[in-house]
């Protein structure tokens, strides 16, 4: 599959409708992001059942403040609706793929467990 536009517009929709977005924030003026962008092609082309996507940080500053993106490239997995993984940096090809393979084997039951734990310490610590 080719890599998709994300923006204000459609991001809530494709991290919806997708169990697995694999996220790119990057820059025009951006080296390194040139350099990895073949990288992340090849992945979302050898990965068709991961949907990839990129985002222009200039073009789409209010995404890049949302998930506070103060370098670039950076790259962002998100797995049933949930931020898994976020890596700053150019990866090689065989990082990503990592990368990649971990996200799909996370256990998004425990992980959910982990994360409800978590709200319910800060819940206690509140009160």
């Amino acid at each position: 599959m080719a890599t998709l536009t994300i923006t204000e517009a459609n991001f809530n929709e494709v991290v919806e409708t997708h169990p697995i977005v694999v996220l790119d924030f990057w820059a025009t003026w951006c080296g390194p992001c040139k350099g990895f962008a073949p990288v992340f092609e090849a992945a979302a082309a050898k990965h068709t059942d991961i949907v990839f996507g990129k985002i222009d940080t200039d073009a789409e500053a209010g995404l890049a403040s949302a998930f506070n993106i103060r370098s670039v490239p950076t790259l962002m997995i998100i797995r049933e609706k949930i931020m898994v993984i976020r890596e700053s940096g150019a990866l090689p090809s065989a990082s990503l793929e990592k990368v990649i393979e971990h996200a799909r084997l996370l256990d998004m039951d425990d992980l959910r467990s982990e994360l409800a734990a978590m709200e319910g310490d800060a819940d206690a610590i509140d009160h």
